[in-house]
């Protein structure tokens, strides 16, 4: 949510696509029938030919046929259009209606923005402003939630890495081949997690400085410091590496597949 000239905007996100309420941006300019203003402007021409030209950019299951027909009768003094009617008769997506709690009209920045300049445009640069400052805040946010991980995930290979020296190495080996045990260790979770090696990582990306974990998202940095631990424990059962790996794979995709599709959970980027 942001606040705009005393008015909160409700804002979401599906995928990685941002709206804005069209409802509380009406408010600005009827605090009582705010819905009537959305009507209002969504029947106009000018609108139809601009929320009708973002869906055939941004929607290939748009119905230009049921468009083109909403187009002609734009220009008649009887006609009417409402958001749920324009979404249920083309299939768009650019403009979403909510019910309940928070519900109303949202629509895609593109358009909420268009929305705003047709109400006001000194709101419209205030709206800008406000959602410019909003993601911001949520991309230094999730920059320092990403940076709280990847401590969490070195912690976590240090209890990896004292397991492995526990269980896995010989008193009798030299700094180089404890070295390469540990290393081969750490590859078996690169493996597990992102399906490459680190050796393999830095021959595809000779450009890039660091490692593949120094990449990843905050998604797979939180599944990473979940494996490191489960690989602890499949250790000291005595597992071998090749049965390890397997398991790791399979959770790692559990688990992934669990942060980023569950609509329970807050999305993490």
């Amino acid at each position: 949510m942001i606040l705009v000239k005393g008015h909160q905007i409700e804002t979401f996100t599906i995928g990685d696509q941002d709206f804005i309420s069209l409802t509380d941006i009406a408010r600005n300019k009827n605090p009582h029938e705010p819905k009537d203003v959305v009507k209002n402007w969504i029947r106009n021409r000018s609108t139809l030919e601009f929320i009708g030209l973002w869906e055939k950019l941004n929607n290939p299951k748009f119905k230009g046929v049921e468009f083109d027909s909403f187009l002609f009768d734009s220009g008649q003094h009887s006609f009417t259009l409402s958001p749920s009617r324009w979404i249920d008769q083309t299939n768009a997506i650019g403009i979403v209606s909510k019910k309940g709690h928070n519900g109303g009209t949202f629509a895609h920045v593109d358009i909420a923005f268009e929305f705003a300049s047709w109400i006001s445009s000194e709101f419209k640069l205030y709206l800008i402003k406000e959602f410019q400052r909003l993601k911001k805040e949520e991309t230094k946010s999730s920059k320092i939630e990403w940076k709280i991980q990847r401590i969490l995930s070195k912690i976590n290979y240090q209890i990896l890495t004292d397991t492995i020296k526990i269980k896995l190495i010989p008193k009798e080996l030299n700094i180089n081949q404890i070295n390469f045990i540990y290393a081969d260790e750490a590859d078996l979770l690169n493996v597990a997690l992102f399906g490459i090696s680190a050796k393999e990582w830095r021959l595809q990306n000779p450009n890039l400085a660091g490692n593949i974990r120094d990449y990843s998202s905050l998604e797979q940095l939180v599944v990473l410091s979940n494996l490191e631990s489960i690989n602890s424990i499949f250790i000291t059962q005595n597992i071998s590496q090749k049965e390890r790996l397997i398991r790791l794979h399979d959770i790692a995709a559990s688990q992934l597949k669990s942060i980023l599709f569950n609509p329970n959970l807050k999305k993490l980027e």
